[in-house]
């Protein structure tokens, strides 16, 4: 016989893309997913393929240094029936010269960039011929994948919903912001891979990173760390909180992960400027995403960071809630992290499901800036021992806040506050722009016996924080319209349950402040002396916060934290409530001019009403949405816009996809900035 020659061979990285729900990373590669079987045709010349005769062999490697111990190279022959355990491939049909193969990999393969060999041979000759590259990814669809998620609307969220929001605001007015993650984009994952050879254990020793790839939790990490670079270790973004953003972008200007991750890679792997939790978090989504692993973004609400872990954060405060003593602890208006859904082999069925990753470098995990990934079910039950990280987000959801009164002359006075943290937990609802709240899931309900257990088994004893005295209440409420560029009230709300009157000082304070707890200047205080509560009675006080007191200071959070203290003169007994307003940016309008289809232009109107009584300079729009625009569009606008002006620009782009997808904006100017809308378009796809 004379040798087999192969001629050509088709990857059919279209066919392939389509089964294995990686189309839209395009047919320029094969990509395809753990465990799922992959359609190759090869054509031979001269004769063809002979069953007995000839022997076909496949060879696939990953890694630099690929070996069979490792996991990272495999030899296989092809043989009639699949095998589950490792590589196989089974011959599908004849056709003359051409022979249709499927391959498949099995359900714990390592993860990245593999290289495809043939290897022919006819009695004692033979030959090899490189057929090719492909990327595999986890697979969220085959049961026995470690990141399998049953629920098939929970698997286009997770893995391959490009688009979604992320909540911010307060606990009292929560708010959302578009993002496009983007994870299919053209580029993305490429970057992402070489994400992972870019970190300090792959550069340690390759083979052994290589080998660990199968494991989603070891992926988890890698990726938490490598998104911050506070380790030095060439990750993504760098962190600021300050409010001084001029050297790079600030966290707030961003509507999504591309523009990140892609600035990343060609400026040569350096950190991007700037980020916070919620950017952090967005990007991680997205890398997880792109492959394979079920992941989305969560924000808690009074989110608590103690970092000796004691699980009680002491504040001090001025009468004028003014903070007296700098503490490491602190308490985040929110905080984002990242849920990413696997099984933990490592510690029993009993914690497999969702995993908290966070990648905000906040506390060093093993030395490193990571966190995670940590169980859900076991920060809900208390378990503080299992891997990794679980008394810190333990503590974010858990701790206790005491807040102590520093008196002028020094003394220190402890006020009742109910105040707790870890509250409305919440992420993006399946299949819908809604909001689900998922506290439950990572405490019981507060004061159930289940919650006491928790805290018993965690060896950690809850601090008591009731009322001094029952029969004072005091709350903070907010008038409608706390507008930005507008004046506005807020109330102290003080109700006398008791059947006697008292007679006590009320201290009401507000300051500009940011999204992780920092306070900045008042801008607006009262001190009444003697507030008569009459029994059984309410007393409502305003306070007038005006725009002229707080745009100045205003930081691009939006927020200003309101604190009341009441000191009843005849027991000295202070009573405290805060609040955090949420200071609204006006709406940004988003009109499509026509009917959108796939491959032919669009054009989109957005505007914007100045609200400010100065005018608005250096304004711009960026505009972005995965499979609608290529890339990031800006549109700087040339001449200022006036108090109470329009700001309008339109932007044309051609839609590469039909079917639903999101139109985000975003508004930068100098004094008006971070503010974010968002339009779902229905692109018609293109008639044939």
């Amino acid at each position: 016989f004379t040798d087999l020659v192969l001629e050509t061979w088709d990857l059919q990285c279209e066919r392939n893309g389509r089964e294995h729900r990686t189309a839209e990373m395009g047919c320029e590669q094969l990509v395809v997913r753990r465990g799922q079987p992959f359609t190759i045709t090869l054509h031979f010349s001269g004769r063809a393929y002979q069953e007995g005769v000839d022997k076909l062999a496949f060879n696939v490697e990953t890694g630099p240094c690929p070996i069979e111990t490792s996991g990272t190279r495999c030899h296989f022959a092809m043989t009639d029936f699949p095998e589950e355990s490792c590589w196989s491939a089974v011959l599908q049909q004849q056709d003359g010269d051409s022979l249709s193969i499927s391959l498949c990999s099995p359900t714990d393969s390592r993860v990245g960039r593999y290289s495809l060999t043939l290897e022919t041979s006819t009695d004692y000759q033979g030959c090899s011929y490189h057929i090719g590259n492909f990327i595999l990814l986890f697979n969220a669809w085959h049961p026995e994948d470690s990141v399998y998620l049953q629920e098939e609307d929970e698997r286009c969220e997770y893995v391959l919903s490009q688009e979604g929001l992320i909540f911010q605001g307060s606990r009292n007015y929560i708010t959302s912001i578009p993002w496009n993650f983007g994870q299919f984009e053209n580029g993305i994952l490429s970057i992402c891979l070489d994400l992972l050879d870019t970190n300090p254990k792959f550069l340690r020793d390759q083979d052994r990173d290589c080998s660990r790839r199968n494991n989603p939790v070891y992926i988890g990490r890698v990726v938490s760390a490598m998104v911050n670079c506070n380790d030095e270790d060439h990750g993504v973004l760098a962190g600021r909180w300050d409010n001084c953003y001029e050297d790079g972008m600030s966290p707030l200007a961003w509507i999504g992960s591309v523009d990140i991750l892609k600035r990343w890679k060609n400026f040569g792997c350096q950190p991007v400027k700037y980020g916070q939790c919620w950017v952090f978090a967005a990007v991680a989504c997205t890398v997880m995403r792109c492959l394979g692993i079920p992941s989305r973004v969560v924000t808690n609400y009074h989110s608590a960071h103690d970092t000796n872990g004691n699980l009680i954060i002491d504040r001090y405060l001025s009468e004028t809630g003014e903070e007296k003593r700098r503490s490491k602890d602190s308490i985040w208006n929110f905080h984002c992290w990242v849920e990413s859904w696997m099984a933990r082999p490592d510690l029993g069925s009993s914690y497999n499901g969702w995993q908290v990753l966070d990648p905000t470098p906040q506390e060093k995990s093993e030395g490193v800036f990571c966190c995670g990934p940590a169980p859900v079910r076991a920060i809900k039950e208390g378990d503080l021992q299992l891997k990794y990280d679980i008394p810190f987000v333990f503590a974010e959801v858990n701790a206790d806040v005491v807040y102590w009164v520093v008196k002028p002359d020094g003394t220190e006075r402890k006020s009742t506050h109910s105040s707790v943290v870890g509250k409305n937990i919440s992420t993006k609802s399946v299949g819908q722009d809604s909001r689900e709240d998922i506290t439950h899931t990572y405490k019981y309900p507060e004061g159930s016996d289940m919650e006491r257990e928790v805290f018993t088994k965690a060896e950690l004893e809850r601090r008591s924080l009731t009322e001094v005295d029952e029969g004072l209440h005091l709350k903070i409420k907010v008038s409608e319209g706390a507008n930005n560029g507008c004046d506005f009230d807020v109330f102290a709300v003080i109700n006398n349950n008791t059947d006697t009157g008292r007679v006590c000082r009320l201290m009401l304070c507000a300051r500009t402040a940011s999204y992780n707890g920092a306070v900045g200047p008042q801008c607006g205080l009262k001190d009444l002396l003697n507030v008569t509560l009459e029994p059984r009675a309410e007393e409502r006080v305003p306070l007038r916060i005006l725009y002229e007191s707080y745009g100045e200071n205003l930081t691009q959070d939006n927020i200003i934290k309101v604190v009341a203290l009441l000191t009843e003169y005849e027991t000295g007994d202070i009573i405290m409530a805060m609040r955090d307003v949420y200071v609204q940016n006006p709406e940004i309008k988003i009109r499509i001019l026509g009917e959108p289809m796939q491959n032919r232009k669009v054009v989109a109107e957005v505007s914007l009403v100045n609200p400010l009584s100065a005018p608005l300079s250096g304004c711009m729009f960026m505009v972005e949405g995965s499979g609608l625009t290529d890339g990031q569009q800006i549109k700087e606008l040339e001449e200022p816009v006036e108090p109470q002006a329009q700001a309008m620009a339109r932007l044309d782009f051609v839609p590469r996809q039909a079917g639903l997808h999101k139109l985000m904006v975003d508004f930068e100017s100098d004094k008006l900035m971070g503010v974010k809308s968002y339009r779902n378009v229905i692109i018609a796809p293109q008639p044939n």
